[in-house]
């Protein structure tokens, strides 16, 4: 089979192997699994199918790093971030080059994930010499105290193929700057952004063993197994669907370790008639197609008030028209593929499903072949209800459902008829409103007048059955940190009068 080279200013980033103890290996049973660009169907490479064994090999690593890495200071783990954040924008190029590549999405779009990936590390990096504790007082004279943080020990990533960057770093940010150690499962998509960051990383002076990456693709059941019951690794912090995370979740029982779960989401985004409505069909298309649609914010659902209906949706469809689909890798690309053959024939899907069940499709609907198997058309669905699939599923691809609505506690209830709650956005101009709506959407993040909900500072994550625990911001780094309380009893009480 033919490889396609990928092009980099420093071919050194390009990595087809794990990084374990600081060295770069093959899996021990030797097998690997084919990488493939989305976008052209060109074969990128292979990496590792680990297997338990190798997975094992990097727990080892993980646990044997970690009594030195937790003994630094904030302040020398807070440097060696810094010089890692300082690396990826030196690298930037090379490092969008790779995720054009292997995730498909435009140059563009790559870019900004490079720099937002980079954000977390120097986010991280100002928080690592802030990890504060406390003094109580006892309800007793004669004792004393103290609450400390420390990291919660060796922990196992498991990261997702739509950011195969930024998924990476707003993990290993937080858990670096804690004193933790890791062991990364990438996804078979795209392992190879995950292996540039660690050139970098090591390049930074992350000491071998803090940092452990297997890859795999048929084997990643079991190696999530592993790290789920493993009585070394003491949290588990995954980003993917709801399914697995249940799974996961049921996996870590035995033994009663932390877990992050950023779960997938069925966003609302709902438009109210007194709002901006340039403005909410422009964050719409952010909201709506970034990435192609394969985000797990994504708005799922268009709710309209009927005094605006036909205006957003006039202007919606005019700007969905103007979307360059096509190869990442040309300069003009808006919009890339999807990630593979399973998405297109999910997203193709659910469209079928709704049209059959009355929908109309105003733009797109269907499949690009001319592109490659793995385009589908910018698609804006009206006539869509809650009986249809799509209003229930999370899409995870460029379709707009659009839904009309009358009343503001009609929406709310509609916008909360899920099981999820990850993310809703609302556009309206009137204060009172955007309170009482901000209050009763259930949601772990809302936005208003804004299609986007992510940045360093902010936590990122869901209620219900879209997850547990936050990422990004100073809530992100709790989630790798526990509490120890030291108690001093019976220090004698000497009592002095005041001068």
């Amino acid at each position: 089979m033919a490889t396609v080279g990928i092009r980099l200013r420093d071919p050194s980033l390009l990595v087809r192997k794990n990084y374990v103890d600081g060295q770069w290996v093959d899996s021990a049973s030797g097998a690997t699994f084919n990488v493939y660009d989305p976008a052209t169907g060109s074969h990128l490479g292979t990496c590792p199918e680990s297997t338990v064994e190798d997975a094992e090999k990097a727990i080892t690593a993980a646990a044997k790093a970690f009594p030195s890495w937790r003994s630094r200071s904030g302040r020398e783990r807070a440097r060696i971030l810094r010089r890692w954040y300082d690396l990826l924008l030196e690298n930037k190029d090379d490092l969008a080059t790779i995720i054009t590549h292997e995730n498909g999405k435009s140059k563009a779009d790559a870019t900004g994930e490079v720099g937002f990936a980079a954000g977390f590390l120097e986010w991280f990096s100002e928080e690592a010499a802030r990890i504060y504790g406390d003094v109580i007082p006892h309800s007793s004279s004669s004792f004393r105290v103290q609450v400390t943080k420390e990291p919660v020990g060796v922990c196992g990533m498991i990261t997702p193929w739509n950011f195969p960057a930024a998924m990476i770093t707003r993990k290993l940010g937080p858990a670096l700057a804690a004193g933790c150690t890791a062991v990364v499962k990438t996804p078979g998509e795209t392992p190879f952004s995950a292996n540039a960051l660690a050139v970098l990383a090591e390049r930074a002076g992350v000491p071998k063993g803090v940092i452990n990456i297997v890859a795999a693709l048929d084997n990643t059941p079991q190696i999530g197994e592993l790290l789920c019951k493993s009585n070394i690794i003491r949290k588990i912090s995954f980003t993917g669907s709801t399914r697995v995370g249940r799974l996961l979740m049921a996996q870590s029982s035995s033994t009663i370790k932390k877990l992050s779960l950023e779960l997938g989401g069925n966003a609302p985004f709902i438009v109210f008639d007194d709002a901006d409505i340039n403005l909410a069909i422009k964050e719409a298309v952010v909201a709506k197609f970034k990435s192609s649609g394969q985000t797990c914010v994504c708005a799922n659902r268009i709710y309209l008030q009927k005094g605006i209906y036909d205006q957003f949706v006039k202007g919606l469809v005019k700007a969905v028209g103007s979307f360059k689909v096509g190869s990442g890798h040309a300069a003009d690309t808006t919009h890339g593929p999807l990630i593979g053959p399973n998405a297109v024939s999910k997203v193709s899907g659910l469209v079928e499903d709704a049209v059959s069940k009355g929908a109309t499709v105003l733009c797109g609907g269907k499949t690009i072949p001319a592109l490659g198997p793995n385009f589908f058309e910018p698609t804006v669905l009206t006539n869509v209800n809650c009986d249809m699939l799509i209003a229930n599923e999370e899409i995870f691809g460029p379709v707009a459902t659009i839904f009309p609505f009358t009343t503001e506690e009609e929406v709310i209830d509609a916008a909360n008829n899920t099981d999820v709650g990850l993310a809703s956005y609302f556009f309206t101009q009137d204060v009172c409103r955007a309170t009482r709506v901000a209050e009763q959407l259930q949601s772990g993040m809302v936005a208003l007048n804004s299609g986007v909900v992510s940045d360093w500072g902010t936590p990122f994550g869901g209620v219900k059955q879209s997850g547990l625990g936050r990422e990004g911001s100073k809530y992100g780094i709790e989630d790798y940190l526990q509490l120890k309380t030291f108690i001093t009893g019976n220090v004698p009480v000497i009592h002095r009068a005041n001068i």
